[in-house]
């Protein structure tokens, strides 16, 4: 990626120090870090019910304050739905399994979507193209967790096969900081940060069958009741059907 950070340049130009903050380590540092470290304590599955599942909820409240817009009815019935599924998948295993170390995952979560979604808000607002809000956040990302890790020496290479060290590389510095923050940086451009954020319906569903197909997570009844909820609501708040026509973007 560095000739199109030559090209593009490294910086977000025109923009407050609040967002260049967000723009340049809000989805390359602050949203991964959060829902990462969230997956010490939580099953996969309800990260991906929980995260992207919140992301509309706190997208909503971050653009009232930031930008003053107003959620339409449908869009107020996806995030009652939201609440309603999170509260199915979250409290059955915080509350009535009594596991306080699950319900820390679940406020990692929480919080990384919160920040992600004001990444979101800024980033639509900044007019910045796709691929230079992907190569501002990998170099500016880099630079701060590289040396921090290297620091602390976080890095327990010795303790991991070729195999897996590739896998990662793969996984997390091609699929998930390359390729799906481009794809997402592009879909909120050429079709509107609620259309895009429709497609996040489909995340609590596929890390569901993950997490049991995969990690051989047990999932309960409630869970996939939950989860179906959760897909509803995040299809309806994204604002992909509008009792009024087609709801105002993000701007």
């Amino acid at each position: 990626m560095s000739p199109f950070m030559i090209k593009l340049g490294i910086w977000p130009k025109g923009q407050s120090w609040f967002g260049v903050f967000c723009i340049t380590i809000g989805s390359s540092v602050i949203f991964p870090f959060f829902v990462t470290s969230g997956l010490q304590f939580a099953p996969a599955s309800d990260a991906g019910a929980l995260a992207p599942g919140m992301i509309p909820i706190w997208t909503a409240i971050a653009a009232y304050f930031i930008t003053g817009e107003r959620p339409g009815n449908l869009a107020l019935i996806g995030l009652g739905l939201i609440l309603a599924g999170v509260l199915m998948v979250g409290l059955w295993s915080s509350l009535f399994a009594l596991n306080v170390t699950v319900f820390k995952g679940y406020l990692l979560f929480f919080a990384g979507a919160g920040l992600f979604s004001v990444y979101a808000v800024i980033y639509r607002q900044s007019g910045i193209t796709a691929i230079h809000g992907l190569v501002i956040g990998l170099f500016w990302g880099a630079l701060l967790v590289g040396p921090g890790l290297l620091l602390t020496g976080q890095v327990p290479f010795a303790q991991a096969n070729l195999n897996e060290i590739f896998y990662m590389l793969i996984l997390q510095g091609i699929i998930i900081a390359i390729l799906a923050l481009l794809l997402f940086n592009l879909a909120v451009r050429l079709l509107g940060a609620p259309q895009a954020a429709a497609f996040g319906a489909l995340t609590p569903v596929l890390a569901l069958l993950g997490g049991v197909w995969f990690l051989e997570e047990s999932i309960s009844v409630v869970k996939i009741v939950g989860v179906i909820i959760v897909s509803s609501g995040v299809f309806l708040a994204s604002g992909a059907v509008s009792d009024r026509g087609v709801d105002k973007t993000l701007s």
